[in-house]
């Protein structure tokens, strides 16, 4: 495990910045680090195609000492206005060899360890995935929840964009990369704390507040329900809900860190695009709750 950080660094966070979006991408155009040590994680769903990726990625790489990237389910899609129609892990691996060209560190990366304010700790992006298991009420397998948010309109874009290839079903992709990323964690020293970032959250709690709860089949999976207590975590950092907050569970805080569509941004009222600190906490991280209007709206796309 490489280790670089000191001095007044920050290790930050931010998520799902949709940059096909021109305020968002303006907004990340103006995203600058406190000092020339600071760490900057990007915790998915950067855009839809590679070209936008790559430039997002490129550009933060330019002003702060390190980025860490995590994929989202936008990241992966196979999108129509895509040049690049690669699916599934031939998509990622693509992605994954982009960022080492820029000097991006990703999941197939070594945790690199932060021994800045708050650490020393073991910085470890995660792809995970989701494998239907947060079903909604009443619901007992996956075929009656997505027959129930069919019902309900809700249906994540991921059913028709996200392919799995070769993996039969995204569950099934889902669960090797569980197998695979639980077996590396557990390797960590066992007296290094860790900061986990996925682009889902590692548990179900920060589902329960959305409007849409038939939404939470695509936003992660149980089989991860005990790792804030399992790999010693200090922060488990993750988006996609775009309902920024802070949460604890167990002692352990959840940090949710996204950007998400202008229109919710807006209602939000603190400017947009404000970089989240992981380390050293903030003073005050209590849970900030969601802002009025946030959710999901009817016929949501994240």
């Amino acid at each position: 495990m490489e280790s670089m950080a000191g001095g007044d660094a920050q290790l930050l966070a931010i998520s799902d910045l949709h940059i096909a979006y021109a305020e968002n991408r303006t907004l990340v155009e103006r995203l600058r680090p406190e000092t020339d040590a600071d760490w900057l994680v990007v915790a998915g769903d950067v855009a839809e195609t590679v070209a936008d990726i790559r430039w997002a990625l490129e550009t933060l790489t330019r002003h702060f000492r390190r980025v860490l990237w995590v994929p989202g389910n936008h990241d992966l899609w196979t999108h129509p206005k895509d040049s690049v129609t690669l699916r599934g892990v031939p998509r990622y691996e693509h992605l994954v060899a982009m960022c080492r060209e820029l000097g991006v560190t990703t999941p197939e990366d070594p945790y690199p360890v932060w021994d800045g304010p708050g650490g020393p700790v073991a910085v470890a992006p995660l792809f995970l995935l989701y494998d239907y298991s947060f079903l909604p009420a009443g619901c007992d397998t996956k075929e009656e929840g997505l027959a129930y948010a069919h019902g309900t309109g809700i249906v994540c874009n991921d059913e028709y964009l996200l392919h799995p290839d070769p993996y039969p079903t995204r569950e099934a992709w889902c669960h090797a990369r569980v197998e695979e990323t639980q077996r590396r964690l557990a390797g960590l020293p066992d007296d290094l704390p860790t900061v986990l970032i996925n682009h889902y959250p590692l548990h179900r709690h920060p589902t329960d507040i959305l409007w849409y709860p038939e939404f939470a089949m695509w936003c992660g999976t149980a089989l991860t329900a005990d790792w804030h207590r399992r790999f010693r975590v200090d922060t488990m950092v993750y988006g996609h809900l775009h309902i920024p907050r802070t949460t604890w569970l167990d002692g352990v805080r959840f940090e949710e860190v996204s950007v998400g569509y202008p229109r919710e941004w807006r209602k939000r009222p603190e400017p947009p695009g404000r970089l989240r600190r992981v380390l050293p906490m903030e003073v005050g991280s209590g849970d900030r709750g969601a802002a009025p209007g946030l959710g999901r709206g009817r016929g949501s796309t994240r």
